[in-house]
């Protein structure tokens, strides 16, 4: 499906977001009404009132999913090269955590713009990453006021300008748009192992707010994310497996 794509130019991807603040009661009174808004869409109460309890609880469980009402708290990568006389394939990983959201995207920018500046060359892989990571980091930068680099630079463009993001939801959707495939999923049916054995997406925030060591934890829950996109990325290509030996984490 996608084989002879030099493995060194793809970055392979994945974030962690939580909510902006621990609890519903903490917005500022200019968001309490709009994510009151939001939650009775959430909720599918869109004519009828909802609960204190019920407004509460759905900033607690979906706000990290919205730019506008959340923050990203660990991008992860990984960096495939293959040893030229073996051919066998060596992962690196690294994140860029950390509670100060702004710090975290600077340095995440900052690797994109010096090794991964080229939209014609170079490519971003991640599962559902056109739906969610990407245009979640993007939304970020620009509430920060950060500068977009190049290879994010996707606002208004074509789908055929935005060949570089290889989202592996959409490469093993086949055209087929009626239904979301989990990552969680193809690694079970290509018996690839699970990256869910300590916390799961829904327990990131509730992690982040509550445990002393949440962010570790939420690292290595990402990067077990990243490697699972990679290994299957392999998978795609038709490729072995990359062995547990050369999986490098460079955090």
């Amino acid at each position: 499906m996608i084989q002879g794509t030099d493995l060194s130019n793809i970055l392979f991807l994945d974030i962690e977001t939580v909510s902006q603040h621990p609890k519903y009661e903490q917005l500022s009174d200019r968001l309490k009404p709009l994510w009151h808004k939001k939650a009775k869409g959430i909720l599918r109460k869109y004519d009828e009132e909802i609960t204190d309890e019920e407004l509460a609880q759905s900033y607690t469980d979906r706000a990290a999913i919205f730019a506008e009402f959340g923050k990203i708290v660990c991008i992860s990568v990984g960096f495939v090269s293959r040893d030229k006389d073996t051919l066998k394939a060596t992962l690196r990983l690294k994140s860029f955590s950390n509670k100060d959201e702004k710090i975290l995207l600077h340095e995440f920018t900052e690797l994109l713009n010096q090794h991964y500046n080229n939209p014609n060359k170079h490519g971003i892989c991640g599962h559902n990453i056109k739906e969610f990571d990407i245009p979640y980091i993007c939304r970020r930068l620009i509430i920060n006021q950060m500068p977009l680099p190049s290879i994010l630079n996707i606002a208004g463009k074509k789908p055929w300008e935005t060949k570089h993001l290889i989202d592996t939801l959409t490469l093993w959707k086949f055209g087929d748009f009626k239904n979301y495939t989990s990552l969680n999923l193809l690694t079970a049916i290509f018996d690839i192992p699970s990256p869910k054995d300590d916390i799961d997406g829904s327990q990131v925030g509730v992690t982040f707010w509550n445990e002393e060591d949440g962010l570790d934890r939420i690292t290595a829950y990402c990067e077990k994310d990243v490697l699972a996109t990679a290994q299957l990325y392999m998978r795609f290509s038709l490729s072995p497996l990359i062995d547990d030996e050369n999986v490098i984490s460079m955090t």
